[in-house]
């Protein structure tokens, strides 16, 4: 079977570079010893397992709001974390709303038919779309409960490819999937899948959390001051290479947040480097010295979506790379969002946030300085844009009330 083939090509091509890359060398590490690890924890569970699956961070935010809804409905269940990618487990390998975390072994018929049958889960729910074919076949052949949620589909994927082979089986194995948008629910019926509910996406309730209750970071406040303050989250080299004339040009009214997607002495050299005004790292930065810089880096995890309480307009990263960041953050504090235009399919929260005059797609230095200045000058221009955020936010909320009222009727747990 090709699958199996490019499975083992594809660890191996892992094995070779964990020898020189870090990320390489965490996602073979986490998963040595996993099979003896999972025999010893899953031999002493008695409870019944609720399996959640993740591919990353992105897919985890998507996921927690439901985990800890599940734990408050269904107290008696042992809750079991999946992830793919060392990215996303070595931020959240110590959170605290599940029983126990792991790693995903790669997906071959042998690590499937073990995990499932060491954990033994009474339900599984894989988010968004990290198909696993063999996991979710061994699930679905013991018949229990399968589930997606977020769920989000386009043409593009080979699930609707007349040469799409055992991948056009993988959606039928869902009891019932939840999906995003109705152009999903409308791909999943052209084959056959009707056990489908349009639900939207966890994130919205997600960022609504965050809204509601935000972490204060009086650093930051001083550092803004009066000033209108763009925040720049998750960007990548790519990204900024658009972003270094907006930032080095602006006068001392405008301040700049700086989150980078990688945070490493390397990275933040050659950030800093491409930045010509007073420039701070946020870690060990007093209050006072933050007053008297207009860029501010934050050189640490886990602040982006609390920082934007403090901003006036955003630019989200990674549109121009690997895809889109998270935009929901910045928007449910009514910030407008700039960012690259490609592959802004797989994001329909960008496309529709675009039609309403929240977000603005860039392709060129050129495009990002015009409605740059227009945010900046315009406050009129930037307060209506601020009013559709905040409006889109409100009308996508409740997806996972939704999720819980179907596993109430259908769930017995």
């Amino acid at each position: 079977m090709f699958y199996n083939t490019f499975i083992l090509i594809y660890g191996f091509i892992i094995s070779i570079a964990s020898i020189f890359n870090a990320k390489a060398a965490a996602f073979i590490k986490g998963r040595k010893g996993l099979f003896k690890e999972l025999s010893r924890t899953f031999k002493e569970v008695d409870a019944p397992v609720a399996w959640f699956h993740v591919a990353s961070l992105g897919e985890f935010e998507q996921a927690r709001l439901v985990i800890e809804a599940f734990k408050e409905t269904y107290p008696c269940h042992f809750i079991y974390l999946t992830f793919f990618s060392p990215s996303g487990y070595e931020q959240r390998k110590n959170y605290q709303g599940v029983d126990y975390i792991s790693y995903l072994p790669l997906d071959t018929p042998g690590n499937a038919r073990k995990l499932v049958s060491f954990v033994k889960p009474s339900i599984v729910v894989f988010v968004k779309y990290d198909f696993w074919y063999h996991y979710l076949n061994q699930v679905h052949r013991r018949g229990i409960p399968l589930y997606c949620i977020s769920a989000l589909f386009t043409p593009k994927h080979i699930f609707f490819k007349s040469y799409g082979g055992l991948h056009r089986r993988i959606p039928g194995y869902f009891t019932h999937l939840f999906v995003q948008n109705e152009a999903s629910k409308s791909l999943l019926s052209s084959i056959g899948i009707h056990s489908v509910s349009v639900s939207g996406d966890t994130r919205f309730d997600r960022v609504v959390r965050t809204l509601q209750s935000p972490e204060q970071y009086p650093v930051i406040e001083y550092f803004k001051g009066d000033a209108c303050l763009m925040v720049i989250g998750s960007s990548w080299p790519t990204d900024l290479d658009l972003l270094h004339a907006v930032i080095n040009q602006q006068p001392e009214q405008i301040k700049f947040v700086i989150a980078p997607h990688e945070v490493d002495e390397a990275s933040l050299q050659k950030l800093e480097a491409g930045l010509s005004g007073h420039r701070l790292r946020i870690k060990g930065c007093s209050a006072e010295e933050a007053k008297k810089a207009n860029i501010l880096i934050i050189n640490t995890m886990g602040m982006l979506s609390n920082i934007y309480q403090y901003g006036d307009f955003a630019y989200i990263g990674g549109a121009f790379g690997d895809g889109l960041h998270n935009i929901l953050e910045a928007v449910a504090f009514g910030l407008p969002v700039i960012f690259g235009n490609k592959g802004l399919d797989k994001f329909p929260e960008s496309l529709e946030l675009t039609e309403k005059g929240g977000a603005f797609p860039v392709n060129t230095a050129e495009e990002l300085q015009s409605i740059f200045a227009k945010l900046v000058t315009n406050k009129g221009f930037r307060a209506k844009a601020s009013a559709a955020c905040k409006a889109y936010i409100k009308a996508n909320t409740g997806t996972t009330a939704l999720i819980m009222a179907h596993w109430k009727e259908h769930y017995e747990g």
